[in-house]
């Protein structure tokens, strides 16, 4: 700090200084014994551990459903979708790389008078959305229903603000229903929906 003055005389010699630092210390440790401030410290750890549990709950029913997926249908995807009459699998691909997905398996209880195939698995890779595969896949599975005789196709999707749903809904199908996985999804509003696209009788 810059001296501003100096004296002399029959008393100590003494300076002026510029600045308030020796406040600094006081101030701090006051500020520490505050409510507030403890509240804060006490909160924000909380909030973290809290995110923490959030995105792992959040996280694990869809490894859950990977890993029953890895189990059942998708363990062989020959003998699910390619050995079942009226079942198919399809991919797209750039190049030498598979880029979307989609499957189609009939529904084992339709309602009376109908014969339904379920849409499955619709994936396209990160890195080549929006670029109309996925309609090019739904598309794909449609006239695979209408030529089997299908009356309709029925899937099952997440309600994400960013999910597939309205893609889904441009495209002809309509919501049936929905439901929840679990009291988790429940408690952050993230329905599973029902849809159905109605083919047209030959």
């Amino acid at each position: 700090m810059p001296r501003l003055d100096t004296q002399q005389s029959p008393m100590a010699p003494y300076h002026i200084r510029q600045g308030m630092e020796e406040h600094i210390p006081a101030t701090f440790r006051h500020v520490l014994t505050l409510p507030r401030t403890i509240l804060l410290f006490l909160g924000l750890p909380l909030a973290m551990v809290l995110v923490s549990v959030l995105r792992l709950l959040a996280r694990q029913p869809w490894k859950e459903y990977v890993a029953k997926c890895l189990r059942t249908d998708m363990a062989d995807i020959t003998k699910s979708y390619l050995s079942v009459c009226g079942s198919g699998f399809w991919v797209a691909e750039s190049g030498i790389q598979v880029v979307g997905i989609v499957g189609g398996l009939p529904v084992k209880d339709p309602p009376v008078g109908r014969k339904q195939l379920e849409l499955l698995h619709l994936s396209v890779s990160s890195q080549n959305r929006g670029q109309g595969i996925a309609k090019v896949l739904i598309r794909t599975l449609l006239q695979f229903a209408r030529d089997q005789g299908y009356s309709d196709v029925v899937l099952e999707t997440s309600f994400r603000k960013t999910g597939p749903e309205p893609l889904y809904l441009s495209m002809g199908f309509w919501r049936t229903g929905q439901y929840f996985m679990s009291v988790f999804w429940r408690l952050v509003d993230i329905p599973i929906i029902q849809l159905e696209y109605s083919l047209p009788s030959a």
